[in-house]
C-alpha cells in the first residue's frame, strides 16, 4: 500500500467525522471498506475473530471499573469534602481557591481516570464558591478546564490503558510513567495562578479557618489517597493486575461512599447506568480502531508509513515536534479519544523505528491529547465547564481563561522531548534499569 492510499485514508475519516459521523462508525468504515477492496470478504469475516479477542481481554474489564470508580466518588460526596479541605489549605496561596480548583482537580485525577468526569465534578462545586467570593471568572473558568485535563494523565487513567491496549505495551509502566509528569504539570499550573493572579480573591477570601479545624478537614483526604494506594500499590506490589486493583479501588469507593450515608439504590443505578454508557462508547470505539489496524497491518501500511518517516532522514527531535504541531491542529476538531485510536496504530510504529520508548511516547500522546481537550471549537473540557457554569455567560469566557494552560502544555510537551527522564525516571527505577 502506497503512502498516498493511506493518506486518503486518514483523510476521508477526518471528513466523516467533520460530517459528523460517529468516530467509531468512521473509522469501521474506512478500515472495512479498505479492508474489502483489497482482500474481499475473507478480511472482513476475520475481523469477527479481532472482536472477540478484544473483547476477551482482561485489560477492558478495567474501564468499566474505572469508569464505575469516578462515578462513585462523584456521586458519594467525597468530591465535595476534598474541595473543602483543599480549600482552607491552598486557599491563603497567592491565587487563592483557583489553586483549589487545580489541587481537587489533580486529586479526583488520581483516583477517577476520567478528564470529562473530573472537569465536571471539580466545577459543580468550585463555581458556586468562586463567585460567591468575587474571582475573575476567565481563569476560573480556565482553570477547572485545564485542571480536568489532568484526568487523562495522572493515573489510574482510561486514556493510558486505551493506549496500552492498542500499542501492545505495559499498561502498569505506563501509570507509573504517568505520575511524575502529572505531578509537574500540576505544579506549572498552580506556579502561573500564583504569578498571573496573586491577589485573586484576596478581599473576599472569608473566614479565617483555625488551626484544628485546619488538621480535622485533613481526614477527607484520606479516602483519595487510600484509593489511590490500593490501586497503584496493588499493581507495583505485584499484587494484582490493571484491572483487578481497578476492582478493589471500587470496593474501596463503594466502603467510602457507605461511610458517608450516601450508599442507596438510586445511586448504585445511576452510577452503574451511566458507567456503562460511557464504557460502552469507549470500548466500541477501540474495536473499530483494532479492526481498521488488521486492514492496515494486512495491506502493509503500517510498514508503508514506517518506511516512508524513516527515509525522510528526521531525527527523532524532528519527528516529535512536528507530532507537537499535528496533534495540536487534530486537537481544534477532534476529541482526546478519537484522536488517540486515530493516530496511535499508525504513530507508533513510526516512532518505534526512531527509537522511541512507546512507553514514553504514550505519556507524550495522552499530553497532547490534554491539549486538544481545550482547544477550541471541540474542546471537551470548554464545553463541560460552560455546561455546569450557572446564570450563564459568553463562551469566550471559557476559552480565553484556557490559552495560558494550553501554551504552558505546549512548553511541557517540548520539555518532554528535551527531557525524557521526566516520564521515564519511575518507570526504569520500578524495573531496576
Amino acid at each position: 500500500m502506497s503512502i498516498t492510499v493511506i493518506g486518503m485514508g486518514f483523510a476521508a475519516m477526518l471528513v466523516l467525522m467533520f460530517l459528523s459521523m460517529p468516530v467509531a462508525v468512521a473509522i469501521l468504515s474506512v478500515g472495512g471498506i479498505g479492508g474489502y477492496l483489497a482482500f474481499g470478504m475473507p478480511l472482513i469475516e476475520s475481523m469477527g475473530g479481532v472482536v472477540w479477542g478484544t473483547l476477551n481481554n482482561p485489560v477492558m474489564t478495567a474501564i468499566p471499573l474505572f469508569m464505575l470508580l469516578g462515578e462513585l466518588l462523584l456521586r458519594g460526596g467525597i468530591a465535595d469534602k476534598m474541595f473543602d479541605a483543599l480549600a482552607v489549605w491552598l486557599g491563603r496561596l497567592p491565587g487563592g481557591l483557583l489553586h483549589t480548583n487545580i489541587g481537587t482537580c489533580a486529586l479526583f485525577s488520581a483516583t477517577s481516570g476520567s478528564s470529562v468526569a473530573t472537569a465536571a465534578t471539580v466545577g459543580t462545586i468550585a463555581l458556586p464558591a468562586l463567585g460567591e467570593r468575587n474571582y475573575p471568572v476567565r481563569p476560573s473558568l480556565g482553570t477547572l478546564a485545564a485542571g480536568g485535563t489532568l484526568g487523562i494523565l495522572i493515573p489510574p487513567s482510561v486514556n493510558l490503558l486505551v493506549y496500552g491496549s492498542l500499542a501492545n505495551v505495559s499498561v502498569g509502566q505506563l501509570f507509573i510513567a504517568g505520575v511524575l509528569p502529572g505531578v509537574i504539570l500540576t505544579l506549572l499550573f498552580m506556579a502561573y495562578v500564583a504569578v498571573a493572579y496573586p491577589n485573586a480573591g484576596r478581599e473576599s477570601s472569608g473566614v479565617d479557618v483555625s488551626p484544628v479545624e485546619k488538621r480535622r478537614l485533613l481526614r477527607h483526604l484520606v479516602p483519595p489517597a487510600i484509593i489511590f494506594g490500593i490501586v497503584m500499590g496493588s499493581i507495583y506490589g505485584g499484587l494484582a493486575t490493571p484491572t483487578e486493583s481497578a476492582a478493589l479501588g471500587v470496593m474501596a469507593a463503594f466502603f467510602f461512599v457507605w461511610r458517608n450515608k450516601r450508599l442507596n439504590w438510586k445511586l448504585l443505578e445511576t452510577c452503574f447506568i451511566q458507567s456503562a454508557r460511557t464504557s460502552g462508547m469507549v470500548i466500541l470505539v477501540i474495536v473499530c480502531a483494532l479492526l481498521l489496524n488488521v486492514t492496515l497491518s494486512m495491506t502493509g501500511g503500517t510498514q508503508a508509513v514506517t518506511r516512508w518517516v524513516t527515509g525522510l532522514g528526521l531525527s527523532q527531535t524532528a519527528l516529535l515536534l512536528l507530532f507537537v504541531l499535528f496533534y495540536v491542529i487534530l486537537g481544534m476538531f477532534m476529541d482526546a479519544m478519537s484522536m488517540l485510536v486515530l493516530t496511535v496504530p499508525i504513530a507508533v510504529p513510526m516512532v518505534t523505528a526512531l527509537g522511541v520508548d512507546p512507553i514514553w511516547f504514550g505519556v507524550f500522546v495522552v499530553v497532547m491529547c490534554e491539549i486538544g481537550l481545550i482547544t477550541p471549537p471541540v474542546g471537551m473540557n470548554l464545553f463541560v465547564v460552560q455546561g455546569v457554569r450557572k446564570g450563564g455567560g459568553s463562551f469566550n469566557d471559557v476559552i480565553w481563561g484556557s490559552v495560558p494552560f494550553v501554551v504552558i502544555m505546549i512548553i511541557f510537551a517540548a520539555l518532554l522531548i528535551l527531557v525524557p527522564g521526566i516520564a521515564m525516571l519511575l518507570p526504569d527505577t520500578a524495573a531496576g534499569r
